[in-house]
Order: structure tokens, then sequence, then C-alpha cells
């Protein structure tokens, strides 16, 4: 009886540690995609500040044109690079939170 009591215990030991773990992991990962997000939005109101004062200094249709689309095309490429780069935190940190996982997964199956 004392055994299956040291049992039990013992279990639940190791899965409160594991929870322990995931849940570092993932607050971890959290803060990565909110340093990424708040860099990134700082970035783009800056660029979107610069873009301002140059459309002010123009002098014609065409250049306000040119350097507008100048703009889009660079905005753009920013936002899927940064799109790309929370995708791959995303990706690498719900697989960092993951393993404290299987270990306690390949546990319950038997192997």
């Amino acid at each position: 009886m004392t055994n299956a009591f040291e049992d039990i215990q013992k279990f639940g030991k190791e899965n409160l540690d594991t929870a322990v773990k995931a849940f570092g992991a993932q607050q971890k990962s959290a803060q990565a995609i909110a340093a990424e997000v708040a860099d990134y939005s700082k970035k783009a109101i800056e660029a979107g500040s610069a873009q301002f004062e140059k459309l002010v200094g123009v002098k014609t249709l065409d250049k306000a044109i040119e350097v507008q689309s100048e703009f889009a095309k660079t905005a753009y490429e920013g936002y899927v690079a940064h799109a790309t780069k929370v995708g791959e935190l995303v990706t690498a940190y719900a697989k960092e939170a993951f393993k404290p996982l299987e270990g306690a997964i390949a546990k319950a199956q038997g192997k």
C-alpha cells in the first residue's frame, strides 16, 4: 500500500515538473515573439515617418508615385521577412515546449 502511494506521489511530481518545464518554454517563446513584434512595429513606424517626410518634399506627381512605390515594395519585403521570422520562432518554440512532454508521452505509451 505504501509503495503504491509513493508511486502515485512520484508520478505526480514528475508530471508537475514536466508541466513547469513546458510552461517555462512557453513563457520564453512568448517573450521572444513579443520582442520581435515590438521591434518590427518600431521600425515600421520609423519607416512610415521617413516616408511621410519624403513625400512632403516631392515636387511632382510622378516623383511622388515613384517614392510611394519604392516604399510599398520595401514595406512588403520587410513584412514578409518579419512574418517568416515570427513563424520560425513559433515553430522553434513549439518544438521546445513539447520536448518535456515527449518523455511523459513515451512513458505513458510504455516505451
